[in-house]
């Protein structure tokens, strides 16, 4: 009839520091926490099932607040280039990746940064045409905001030296006018347009692969934004509830539904919050600008290391409230990438100008630079500012010559966030970065990569480890409405757990990416176990 949890450590996240001896959960929801002779005396005849945490660490379950599920599965299995440290070798990759492709054969990289190579090159289309002539080449740049393509794959998408760009997005050119192959933000749909679309084989393989490494890591959940790509809204879908079936696996899967195919969603009959048991619909996703690493992030005045830039607008305001006018239509709250300041300002007034449906919150995600009247105006909404920690650790130093010292002090400024009083929540936005939570923990307490002996950037912006682990538990729960069944290890609160080898709240920070997961339960249901 039910389960006892003993054996462990269990923190409970009400409150700081809380633990309790044992748990028991009954129909996947926990009935009674606290001292396990009391439990075993009230439940006793009910207990059929015991598991012994051998001393390991009970949280509740950790849930990415912001990725790509199917994004992150794909960069598995494709060439990941995200921990190259210098242009030479990431040519001498795809150079040995060339050889084993056969002509006519896509190569498709992932996460190259040139903000990690001594010379911060960037590959010209020529460049990448003599590594591979024949075989068209894309290599998305970490962000995900800008890509790499080579002739082949230009001649393909119809893009050369006169081809205009499109709104939103910037075709790069060099000082004779002649298309780079660097295309940034709307301007990468050119080329993602025509590749290959995969079989429904191949896509709930690179799901399925996703998840599964996810749940290694520990998360029982994640809200996912993947709907507008991958072959289409039908097919991306049925790939989720066939992967995600609530028998093989479980994970508590939300849907960000991209703008363009909420229409498609609504003819199908989905509304808000429907689904399956593991995959419920969510609110509407719009892109407001791009990302600072390729300077496409919406500044409200323009870079410091390239004054003739501003960044670049998905959408004018008008347009961008007509975004938000449309979700509110379909009665969705709506979920916008904002990371310059003015991008944000933006967002904050669409939403203002056209609030979410009663008991529902927007969110805005990223949120990097920000300001104070800006912060003033997010404290009277109902907005969630869905954070991704481990950008610190990934973006600083080259950071500050993009935003100059004067924009720091509102920029990934999380502690200030919380200490206004706007609620957070914790995500990755796998792949651009990992979507371990213990690596956007250790982000959010220390300011810095793991490994790394500096005081960490901006260290008044630390989190404490209370506050960065509620980000991936209270705060992914709130977000979508659910901090009083989620998030925590109460009574009434859904079974998820996350045990690791050791206590976050004990270990020394520098020692949190160093945990290993033992367990992850999902309705519990152990779903991966060391």
């Amino acid at each position: 009839m039910g389960t006892l949890w003993t054996g462990g450590t269990i923190y409970t996240m009400t409150e700081e520091s809380a633990t309790v001896d044992a748990i028991y959960v009954e129909d996947s929801i926990i009935k009674m926490t606290g001292c396990e002779e009391e439990i075993r005396r009230k439940f006793d005849k009910k207990i059929t099932r015991e598991i012994n945490l051998e001393g390991n660490v009970m949280y509740p379950g950790f849930v990415d607040s912001h990725l790509h599920m199917i994004g992150h599965g794909e960069k598995l299995l494709r060439l990941d280039l995200s921990e190259e440290t210098s242009s030479e070798v990431m040519r001498k990759r795809l150079e040995d990746k060339a050889k084993e492709m056969k002509n006519g054969d896509w190569i498709i990289g992932e996460g190259w940064n040139e903000n990690n190579f001594p010379d911060r090159k960037i590959f010209h289309r020529e460049e990448l045409d003599e590594i591979a002539s024949d075989q068209p080449m894309m290599l998305s740049r970490i962000c995900r905001h800008a890509l790499l393509a080579n002739s082949k794959a230009l001649e393909l998408a119809g893009i050369n030296d006169y081809t205009p760009d499109p709104p939103g997005g910037v075709i790069v050119r060099d000082d004779d006018g002649k298309a780079t192959g660097y295309l940034l933000d709307n301007a990468q749909d050119l080329v993602q347009r025509i590749v290959p679309v995969k079989s429904e084989e191949d896509l709930q393989y690179a799901l399925k692969t996703g998840v599964q490494d996810l749940l290694r890591l520990g998360l029982v959940g994640g809200h996912t934004e993947d709907l507008h790509y991958h072959g289409g809204f039908r097919r991306t879908f049925d790939a989720f509830r066939t992967v995600i079936d609530g028998e093989n696996i479980k994970f508590r899967t939300h849907l960000l539904v991209h703008n363009q195919v909420v229409g498609v969603m609504h003819e199908d009959g989905w509304n808000y919050g429907e689904g399956t048991e593991y995959v419920k619909f969510d609110a509407m996703k719009i892109f407001a600008d791009g990302a600072l690493g390729g300077r496409t992030a919406l500044l409200s005045h323009p870079y410091n290391d390239a004054p003739d830039t501003s960044g670049v607008a998905m959408y004018d305001l008008h347009e961008l409230k007509s975004l938000v006018q449309k979700a509110r239509f379909f009665k969705l709250p709506v979920v916008i990438h904002t990371i310059g300041d003015l991008a944000l300002e933006y967002a904050i007034e669409s939403i203002e100008g056209y609030p979410p449906p009663d008991g529902l919150r927007d969110r805005l995600v990223h949120a990097q630079v920000a300001r104070p009247d800006l912060i003033g105006r997010l404290q009277k909404l109902p907005v969630v500012l869905d954070i991704q920690p481990q950008f610190v650790a990934s973006d600083f130093p080259w950071v500050i010559e993009r935003l100059g010292e004067d924009r720091m002090k509102y920029s990934f400024a999380w502690k200030t966030l919380l200490d206004e009083g706007l609620h957070c929540a914790g995500g990755s936005d796998a792949p651009i970065e990992s979507p371990d939570p213990l690596l956007g923990i250790h982000a959010a307490v220390t300011r810095k990569k793991a490994g790394e002996t500096h005081e960490g950037y901006y260290p008044e912006q630390k989190l404490s480890v209370y506050e960065a682990i509620s980000l991936y538990t209270k705060g992914s729960a709130y977000v979508i409405g659910k901090e009083n069944e989620r998030g925590q290890i109460a009574e009434g609160f859904t079974a998820d757990f996350t045990v690791l080898d050791r206590d976050l709240f004990a270990v020394s920070e520098d020692d949190i990416p160093e945990a290993r997961v033992k367990m992850t339960v999902v309705d519990d249901e152990v779903m991966y176990q060391q």
